[in-house]
């Protein structure tokens, strides 16, 4: 139990860093309420699911070991992380003062798409299953797919929690209702801050 304890521990650090997901879920628990933004948050678990499929099936390690396979998910998450930004920063714009608190617009499982095609092309998120969690791998405690689900179970409640954090956050602000200039600013600053992460996320070496 000690070395599941340690792992979630550091998962959980590394769930609440701020990222493209997180900064997303705040702006979902602000735009579309508390229950939509959850129920989204299953389509970053999904992904999440996959990717630790693909770990115990040792598909994870041949992704990180073949760089034309990372540079690829690179490019198509700067394509996508781009594409939110400016949706989300045209979005702004268009703001009336009626809607300055954001109005739930979205289905839950658009919201759970965009989750979901966010965290799946992240190249990180594929480096953590294929670099992080087999750190935490021992071949005398049992068979190494089942200890790889047994992580990637832990790493997923890791996820869940950091993600409800930043979208309680998110419902939190919206409660607040904020002037529609607030709002409008918040809105850009998340739009520039997905277009910051785009362009890191380009300049990076994976």
């Amino acid at each position: 139990m000690s070395w599941l304890l340690v792992f979630f521990g550091a998962s959980t650090l590394i769930a609440l860093t701020p990222g493209a997901n997180n900064l997303l879920g705040l702006h979902h628990g602000m735009g579309h309420g508390l229950t939509r933004a959850l129920v989204g948050l299953l389509g970053r678990l999904a992904a999440f699911v996959l990717l630790i499929a693909a770990v115990a099936a040792g598909l994870g390690q041949l992704l990180a070991a073949w760089a034309p396979a990372l540079t690829i998910v690179k490019w198509i998450g700067v394509a996508y992380l781009v594409y939110l930004g400016v949706r989300i920063l045209i979005e702004a714009r268009r703001l009336l003062p009626a809607e300055a608190a954001p109005v739930p617009g979205r289905s839950a499982v658009g919201v759970a798409r965009k989750e979901f095609l966010v965290a799946i092309t992240n190249p990180k998120a594929v480096l953590i299953f294929t670099a992080f969690v087999p750190q935490f791998i021992d071949p005398a405690h049992g068979p190494v797919p089942a200890q790889v689900a047994l992580l990637g179970a832990v790493y997923l409640l890791a996820e869940f929690l950091a993600g409800t954090v930043y979208i309680v956050a998110g419902t939190l602000v919206k409660a607040a209702r904020m002037s529609l200039r607030a709002c409008r600013n918040l809105d850009r600053g998340t739009g520039v801050v997905l277009l910051g992460m785009a362009g890191l996320l380009a300049g990076s070496r994976t």
